[in-house]
């Protein structure tokens, strides 16, 4: 059986599909990109990165020029690729629960245009058992198209190059259809790891899990330490300077993003809620927004200040401000201070203001992530500075 294109990403033009189709056309692949977000299909096709990756804007120009990607906004192409890759993660719902729908949705926009002897790769992290949920509704619907379960498993923004770095995992449900995706993916890494379905997906799950669990063991530590009025940088640095079992410890800081949190109620929620530990971690990290506040509040009262927030994007250096803690820190100064005022280098907010305007304006400035920025900047003085991140302790106070 022929076909036009190698592999088609359903959803491709996201964080997690458009690197993965990078990455794969980049090895001489022919790849389609199926997208119903219109402004993203338009600004791929005409060579654009919709978000920083790093090496993606070179890497996307590549495969424009080399003819080795197509981006459409239409399913209609479906069908001509030999395997389909699906980029729709299970989302919980207002009740922290695993919810099918949209991958449900997904499968049905699509349906028409599937054919027997294709291979269907679920990429986004699921809720334990969907893997298997989505080949019996294949079947059902009269389909021979074998489902594997292959997670992305790399650091947003850092995906291209993490995945010649970090081994691959690979699963599926019949070995002709697992040596097929080991072939596929064997093209980004020399390293593939097998594992059942169900293995593969609580390996995920575990993986953001444990770090969302590490996180709130630092940020319990933090709260520790400055509830009793300690500096906690010299207390990690103690932990951690020259002891290698301390070694990977991180550091405090907002433990946020699409990620973390969900896929530790996914956890939760497959052992029945008997996941005390993440939820315990939920607590920790949810709350910590609070703490920081309460820490300022016994310093000085902040009815009549004008508070910053530095940073409002998930994590680092990055432009997605999806579920970041910084908007959370901005709702409950709100509901305190006289005005916030949020700033952010890399994501466009009309209601957010210049750099310049935090440090002259704010009296009390929060860092809510350490972007690199922030690490350059002189203080203005006789402002009240939290920063949990300790990104600011080789910061000089400008004169």
């Amino acid at each position: 059986m022929k076909f036009q294109y190698d592999v088609g990403l359903i959803g491709g033009c996201g964080l997690v599909g458009l690197p993965l189709a990078l990455a794969l056309a980049d090895t001489g692949l022919r790849v389609l990109i199926y997208d119903i977000d219109h402004e993203s299909v338009a600004k791929v096709t005409k060579g654009v990165m919709p978000f920083m990756e790093e090496a993606g804007p070179s890497t996307l120009k590549r495969v424009l020029k080399n003819h080795t990607l197509s981006v459409m906004d239409e399913p209609d192409h479906l069908g001509d690729c030999r395997f389909l890759v699906l980029i729709i993660g299970t989302p919980v719902d207002e009740h922290l629960n695993p919810s099918f729908n949209g991958i449900e949705k997904a499968l049905e926009r699509c349906l028409q245009f599937l054919r027997d002897g294709q291979i269907l790769i679920l990429r986004s992290t699921v809720f334990p058992g969907i893997s298997s949920h989505v080949q019996l509704f294949l079947e059902d619907r009269g389909f021979r198209i074998p489902v594997a379960f292959c997670p992305e498993r790399v650091a947003q923004g850092f995906s291209l190059r993490e995945f010649r770095e970090i081994p691959q995992i690979v699963s599926a449900f019949d070995q002709t259809t697992l040596e097929e995706v080991r072939r596929l993916f064997s093209r980004l890494s020399e390293e593939i790891i097998v594992l059942s379905p169900l293995e593969a997906e609580l390996a995920k799950l575990m993986t953001n899990a444990w770090r969302y669990i590490q996180f709130a063991a630092v940020n319990q530590f933090y709260m520790i330490a400055t509830e009793h009025g300690m500096d906690f940088s010299r207390i990690l640095h103690a932990c951690k300077y020259r002891y290698p079992r301390m070694a990977g410890m991180p550091g405090p800081g907002f433990a946020a993003g699409p990620c973390l949190v969900k896929d530790t109620m996914q956890l939760a929620a497959f052992c029945q809620n008997q996941f005390i530990l993440g939820h315990s971690a939920m607590l920790v990290n949810e709350g910590f927004p609070f703490h920081l506040i309460r820490i300022i509040e016994r310093k000085t009262p902040l009815e009549d200040k004008i508070v910053g927030i530095l940073g409002m994007a998930f994590k680092a250096d990055s432009d997605d401000p999806r579920d970041s803690l910084s908007y959370k820190l901005r709702k409950l100064l709100s509901l305190k201070a006289k005005r916030v005022l949020c700033s952010d280098p890399y994501i466009q907010d009309s209601t957010f203001v210049p750099l310049e305007t935090v440090l002259q304006e704010a009296q009390v400035i929060f860092i809510g992530v350490p972007h690199r920025t922030y690490r350059e900047l002189r203080r203005p003085p006789g402002k009240i500075w939290v920063d949990a991140w300790d990104c600011l302790s080789k910061v000089e106070e400008a004169s």
